[in-house]
């Protein structure tokens, strides 16, 4: 089957993941499937590196098929999901004349879809967007549920706005002009759910035929695993849009992982990278208070290895570390919260970890 369509059950605010290879190419028929009308003004964000490759081709489809459209690059790198870029968006929003009927398109990685999306929630106090993802982590991850933001000097997307889009159009053939690192990077994410709701895709993951078509970005494969990990973000967002009970699930090695990007330096860990050792941190954890077996552990560990993802813990100050996470948007009311492994496929939320328990993790 060569085309995947995923509903985001959310009624009125309901949308359709659509996953197709060669889905770019024909960007404009899509959008008029969708009920964007001609003449309507679309900005399409980017950065440098997705427009060297596609951009001009993406432009020129829309303004033949009588959009208006015009392409805003922002610059590449977690550095750069702030406020500042937030502001050019705007500048030229306004240059550009984008109204209430206007349409912003997110065409790149997760950093363009979380800029993008928090613009479109602000601008004009809210227009429509269209996530088009390139990336195999904003495909199965950022790209669906909504969560949209920039960065704080103190923390992590700690700006922000739930905004759902009005469509995802994910092409699995982009991936193959993807540097290796992230891709596997963007593996963690598939694992993540492996690990917290899939044990099929779990399973699946670790079979080495399997493994070696996805390396060699086998479209067949890749729609596969995409369409799973959609499918279980889908279900858990449709339950919990704005994460206030089983959505915090997703997080699964995130607070750890975010820890690490933020004491490390923005750029020594891809985000997947470091996902990948926050999810072997929480598997440590799960042992210590019993909740998994050392063998399903190992399995986690080997399963991240496998794709090339790091599981080391780095060197890091414990004062910091409590720190940042005390300032982890899933603390409530003064108590951490945890996302602990259970098995292979089931999770739960813990908030009676003690510090002692994870910092003796860190040196």
């Amino acid at each position: 089957m060569n085309k995947r369509k995923i509903l985001v059950p959310l009624g009125e605010k309901s949308y359709e993941v659509t996953i197709e290879a060669g889905i770019l190419n024909n960007i404009s028929e899509e959008l008029l499937k969708i009920g964007i009308t001609k003449n309507r003004k679309i900005l399409v964000i980017s950065n440098e590196e997705i427009s060297n490759l596609y951009g001009k081709k993406f432009l020129n489809n829309l303004k033949d098929n009588k959009f208006q459209a015009k392409m805003f690059l922002i610059k590449a790198g977690e550095s750069y999901k702030n406020l500042k870029t937030l502001s050019e968006i705007y500048d030229v929003a306004f240059e550009f004349g984008l109204d209430r009927n206007s349409i912003i398109i997110a065409l790149g990685g997760g950093i363009v879809g979380d800029v993008s999306g928090f613009a479109a929630a602000t601008w004009l106090r809210g227009i429509e967007y269209i996530q088009i993802p390139t990336t195999l982590l904003s495909m199965v991850d950022s790209s669906v549920g909504g969560k949209t933001g920039v960065n704080h000097p103190k923390g992590k997307n700690l700006i922000g706005a739930f905004n759902q889009p009005k469509a995802v159009f994910i092409d699995p053939e982009t991936l193959k002009s993807l540097p290796k690192r992230e891709f596997s990077a963007g593996m963690a994410e598939v694992i993540k759910y492996g690990v917290i709701r899939d044990k099929e895709l779990f399973e699946y993951l670790e079979v080495e035929k399997n493994k070696n078509e996805l390396i060699n970005l086998k479209n067949e494969y890749l729609i596969k695993i995409i369409n799973s990990s959609i499918k279980t973000k889908s279900h858990i967002v449709s339950q919990d849009e704005h994460e206030n009970g089983v959505r915090a699930i997703l997080n699964y090695g995130h607070s750890f992982g975010h820890v690490i990007e933020n004491l490390c330096g923005y750029g020594k860990f891809l985000h997947g990278e470091a996902i990948s050792i926050g999810m072997n941190i929480a598997g440590k954890i799960a042992i210590e208070k019993e909740l998994w077996s050392k063998e399903e552990l190992e399995r986690q560990k080997n399963l991240l290895k496998s794709y090339d993802l790091p599981t080391e813990i780095p060197k890091i100050n414990k004062e910091e570390v409590l720190t940042i996470l005390m300032g982890d948007k899933k603390v409530r009311d003064g108590k951490m919260r945890f996302i602990l492994p259970k098995e292979i496929g089931a999770v739960d939320i813990y908030d009676d970890v003690e510090d002692s328990l994870f910092l003796k993790f860190f040196s």
